[in-house]
């Protein structure tokens, strides 16, 4: 976590300011009623809310130092709900238990002060669905011990009652934390802390690799993480580590490097490449994990991180990227990329990881294309089922078969949905390329091709 900027300060002190001078709040401080506090969030929330934004876009890793400040009791607990729910959601969680996977503490720093503020009765109605998915994804002696720790009676009734019996089971967990999430989609909360040693490495690495990958798609003003990442990059304590090689990878596809961190960048690189002989295999199985989880890395990541590339050093990340360059130079149309896409598929075994990291990431671009191609450029489906084929020919894989196969009877399914006339030149063109192509590549059977092309009847309205 970093401190605060002194301007970031300045502007909240302003607010905090207007908050304890207003008429609003001597009026509830008088009279006490929830419409009145109401009237107070209303005044000052969007004030505060529009600080935090600014905050996360310019300086991401400063927000948990802002949203500590709002624990004061002189910004009357406006805002915190919010913050609590931010909370809840920065959490790691295991994908296979549903749980966090260490104890949230700013979660529970910000449920005690709100726990512990003058306003609790108003804003306990505003944090329950937080409260219960927090308490959902964390360990009952967690919980207990949060509870335990709070004096007031009535505030331990409360906390007791947002633990849900329902989210013992996990499928339900993932549920309730999916529809939570969904509730905060076009809110930008998102920080994280870059570790200073190899234990805190393991340790942070997922986080930090959610928040980096995330800050890279999403348009924002990254230059304030140049510091950090440069310090990450420059620490050889943390290059023996499988997590520092995933970060590693992420940076050098996702975030434009120049002067002094390209520098950084170049040499930790090259020290890899040289000083560690697992570098390879576990650069590709990083590649390969980050493509699995549905990374949408596009031609222009691959070519930032292929500029840094030392080719002198023949080893298998140059001969990738020699392949990778001609793909994304041409167009993995391009007969010359299909060649080289031979080439270099050839010198590896089916299953090697690289040759599945070679089809992934075509793959990609053939569903990158299909998922774009408009209806009425059907013809150039049928021009480009030429490539897919080749790439089938030379990969000889059948899953990446059945992946083509999926997307190709996907847009073929919406194109009968729009050319329903069946004596129309394009149904009867559609009908005939796929009964034809499909029946040749084995996509499906002559009675599946029939039964896809039959008229589906409407049952009678008694």
């Amino acid at each position: 976590m970093q401190t605060l900027n002194q301007k970031y300060i300045i502007q909240l002190e302003s607010i905090k300011t207007s908050i304890q001078n207003s008429d609003i709040l001597q009026r509830y401080l008088e009279d006490e009623e929830d419409e009145v506090y109401n009237e107070l969030r209303n005044a000052f929330e969007p004030e505060i809310q529009a600080l935090h934004e600014k905050i996360v876009h310019e300086n991401p890793l400063q927000i948990i130092a802002f949203e500590k400040l709002l624990f004061d009791d002189e910004y009357e607990g406006l805002y915190l709900p919010r913050i609590l729910g931010y909370s809840v959601l920065r959490g790691e969680v295991s994908k296979d238990r549903i749980k966090y996977l260490r104890p949230q503490s700013h979660f529970r720093d910000v449920l005690l002060t709100v726990c512990n503020s003058i306003n609790f009765d108003v804003l306990k109605l505003r944090i329950g669905q937080a409260l219960q998915m927090g308490f959902a994804l964390s360990s009952d002696i967690w919980i207990t011990n949060i509870i335990k720790s709070i004096d007031n009676k009535k505030v331990k009734q409360f906390l007791d009652s947002q633990k849900l019996e329902k989210y013992r089971d996990s499928r339900i967990r993932w549920t309730g934390l999916v529809k939570f999430r969904k509730q905060f989609e076009s809110l930008s909360y998102q920080s994280a802390d870059f570790p200073t040693s190899p234990s805190e490495l393991k340790q942070l690495a997922p986080a930090l690799s959610g928040f980096l990958l995330f800050r890279a798609s999403s348009g924002l003003d990254n230059s304030s993480l140049n510091g950090p990442i440069k310090e990450f990059i420059d620490n050889k304590d943390f290059r023996k580590s499988p997590e520092y090689i995933e970060l590693m990878i992420i940076i050098g596809m996702c975030y434009p490097t120049k002067d002094d961190l390209r520098i950084s960048y170049m040499n930790a690189l090259a020290d890899l490449r040289d000083n560690y002989p697992e570098f390879d295999e576990q650069y590709f199985q990083t590649l390969k994990d980050l493509l699995d989880s549905r990374i949408d890395f596009k031609g222009s990541n691959f070519k930032g991180f292929s500029d840094m590339i030392d080719r002198k050093k023949d080893d298998q990340l140059s001969q990738y990227y020699n392949m990778m360059d001609v793909v994304n130079s041409k167009g993995y149309v391009h007969n010359d990329a299909i060649e080289a896409v031979a080439s270099f598929y050839e010198q590896h075994e089916g299953r090697s990881i690289e040759n599945e990291c070679t089809r992934q990431i075509i793959f990609g671009h053939c569903a990158e294309l299909m998922n774009n191609l408009p209806l009425e450029s059907y013809s150039d489906y049928f021009e480009i089922n030429k490539v897919f084929v080749s790439y089938m020919n030379v990969f000889s894989n059948q899953k990446f078969n059945q992946n083509v196969k999926d997307l190709s009877l996907k847009y073929i399914k919406r194109l009968i949905k729009k050319y329903t006339d069946k004596r129309g030149r394009d149904y009867q063109e559609i009908k005939k390329f796929v009964k034809t192509t499909f029946l040749e590549l084995g996509f499906m059977k002559e009675k599946e091709l029939i039964e896809l092309f039959k008229t589906k009847r409407k049952k009678k309205v008694a």
